[in-house]
């Protein structure tokens, strides 16, 4: 297993045969030996590189695997991103002496170089690293605020990985890792790139972002699924799991509450109950549970080496733990209730208590209580600041259950106010009721899987009398020249006005406009526009209608190929052909 340092990291892999399948790229196997040759090519160019700190961002986790070890060999400490958007990379540059990997181009990134068959020996020269030293910095999601950089010690995550094979290394056996969720952040990291890297587990180079890609690749054999909870919510129950039911060994969720009735769904198409990770960023692993049919048992048990208590003051969970930098008690901001058998429930979070108007006012009270309503599917709720009065307010978020959405659907947005705020007002006080609403398809989620504060307070930047003009997007894939968006478009919006009153019909301009812009912000694409070709209007996309917008970059050809479709139906597409201004 993986010691202290990349060198015995990198001695474990050296150490298997040549032909060993270290992982699968599009259906093809990447022997040990090429990808051993990868980590020299990188380790090559970073021993030229000035400077101790560099951001890493690659999609192919085998590739962002060798990138990895080849920048420890070389000493240098990897700082990790959740997005290579121009935020994101301004904020890194502030940190980090380059970048590697698929950066924008004006970050000026390292790319290795072809392979050049000098792998032997590449441990013996590999300088050893003190336990304590930082191997690599990693962000918070941000659900409740600004993400943060924490950075993680050689120590930190050697523990880490031996606590997930000691508990789960007999069930997964001979497994291959695939996953939903990017090894971009802390959990990915471990899960899909570290662990099996350790255990010699084979690990899939892309992220299975389509739940009929997902299908296929678990055809291929044992494996094992790393997920998030905004992926298994959405998990299509009319595909064929029933095929593949022999093959998975386990699937895993982490990044968020998983609903008890998710967790049932998932066991019943896949044959396997997901196993939860519950932990953060900040603390790595803390425990985790596997809830049975039916059994209504929520509590969590801590992980080998893990302990942990709660507070006198305020039941809040405190742990030691050898995935933490230290051996002192970290105190949470998460409520916990113990058993007798060491094992806890989580009661809800304390630094979600605002101060409305002098009063102690928690938001996850809110929460539960609008949760209880039939209408109602899932809520979240923020404080936000009420510039017409200057004072702060609650906001809610809510995803109407059936019910609900036959409710609104026979009154209005102000008569489901009134229910919702009549539904809390036996729990809640006056000055806490929600005083904006917005109703949501699904939860605005980021490539973590995670609802984070930003994602919900963008929604408001709309206000009571504006009209969107944008649709909801869900990042579900991204690669170097291919996207796939989860977009919803909302009831009011702009332009459904006179296409048509009685049936809204989203115009054919717009999904083209959509897909443009949508291209320029995830390609280089060229200045100006020169043609459309091949262009379908095949299905309506109506309001409230989750639908999949898949863009394909052909950089050498200038074009951007974009498709609507959903699972019952393909809706438009069509290819759109840019020229530079030189050439026009």
């Amino acid at each position: 297993m993986m010691s202290d340092s990349a060198v015995d990291l990198l001695r474990l892999s050296a150490s298997r045969v040549a032909t060993h399948v270290v992982g699968w790229r599009d259906g093809t196997p990447v022997r040990n030996e090429d990808f051993l040759r990868r980590v020299a090519a990188w380790r090559t160019i970073l021993d030229a590189a000035e400077g101790r700190h560099f951001a890493l961002y690659l999609e192919d986790s085998i590739e962002f695997a060798a990138a990895l070890l080849g920048a420890w060999c070389a000493t240098k400490t990897v700082w990790l991103t959740a997005d290579v958007l121009p935020a994101s990379c301004a904020a890194l540059r502030q940190s980090v002496n380059g970048f590697l990997g698929d950066f924008p181009s004006d970050c000026m990134p390292l790319k290795a170089g072809a392979d050049d068959g000098v792998i032997a020996c590449l441990h013996d020269d590999c300088p050893a690293m003190a336990a304590d030293g930082i191997a690599l910095v990693v962000h918070t999601s941000g659900t409740t605020g600004s993400a943060q950089a924490i950075p993680k010690r050689w120590s930190q995550l050697a523990a880490e990985v031996s606590t997930l094979e000691a508990l789960f290394g007999t069930r997964l056996g001979d497994a291959a890792l695939m996953a939903t969720v990017s090894h971009q952040h802390i959990y990915g990291l471990l899960f899909k790139v570290l662990w099996p890297l350790a255990a010699g587990r084979a690990i899939h180079a892309r992220m299975q972002g389509f739940p009929e890609e997902l299908l296929q690749s678990l055809h291929s054999g044992p494996c094992a699924l790393i997920a998030s909870p905004a992926y298994l919510k959405r998990l299509p129950a009319h595909l064929p799991w029933s095929e593949v039911r022999g093959n998975l060994r386990a699937v895993f969720s982490s990044g968020g509450p998983l609903p008890a009735e998710t967790a049932r769904a998932v066991g019943t198409a896949l044959g396997s109950g997901p196993i939860e990770i519950y932990g953060s960023s900040e603390t790595g692993g803390i425990a985790w549970r596997e809830r049975k049919q039916n059994s209504g048992d929520d509590a969590w048990q801590p992980m080998p080496g893990v302990s942990c208590r709660a507070s006198t003051e305020e039941s809040l969970l405190e742990l030691r733990s050898p995935h933490l930098a230290d051996d002192n008690w970290f105190r949470l901001a998460d409520r916990a209730l113990f058993g007798p058998d060491g094992r806890f429930v989580l009661q809800g979070r304390s630094d979600r208590i605002a101060k409305i108007e002098e009063k102690r006012i928690s938001l996850d009270a809110i929460e539960r209580a609008l949760q209880a309503s039939a209408l109602v599917s899932e809520a979240r709720v923020i404080v936000c600041d009420d510039a017409g009065v200057q004072r702060q307010r609650i906001a809610a978020f809510v995803v109407l259950s059936d019910e609900g959405q036959r409710a609104f659907a026979a009154g209005s947005k102000l008569a489901m106010n009134k229910r919702l705020r009549q539904a809390l007002t036996d729990t809640v006080e006056a000055v806490a009721l929600p005083r904006r609403w917005r109703y949501l398809p699904a939860m605005p989620v980021n490539a973590q899987g995670k609802t984070t504060h930003a994602l919900l307070q963008a929604l408001l930047s709309v206000t009571a009398d504006e009209r969107p003009r944008e649709p909801l997007v869900r990042e579900i894939l991204r690669e170097s020249d291919r996207v796939a968006l989860e977009i919803v478009v909302p009831a009011d919006l702009f332009y459904f006005d006179g296409h048509f009153n009685e049936a809204p019909i989203l115009p054919g301009v717009v999904q083209v406009d959509w897909a443009i812009g949508k291209g320029r912000e995830y390609f280089p694409l060229p200045a100006n526009f020169r043609a459309i070709h091949a262009l379908k209007f095949q299905h309506v996309i109506q309001p409230d209608q989750p639908v999949t917008l898949e863009l394909t970059h052909d950089a050498q050809k200038g074009s951007l190929h974009f498709r609507y479709f959903s699972p019952n139906a393909q809706h438009a597409s069509g290819r759109v052909l840019f020229m530079d201004q030189a050439h026009g």
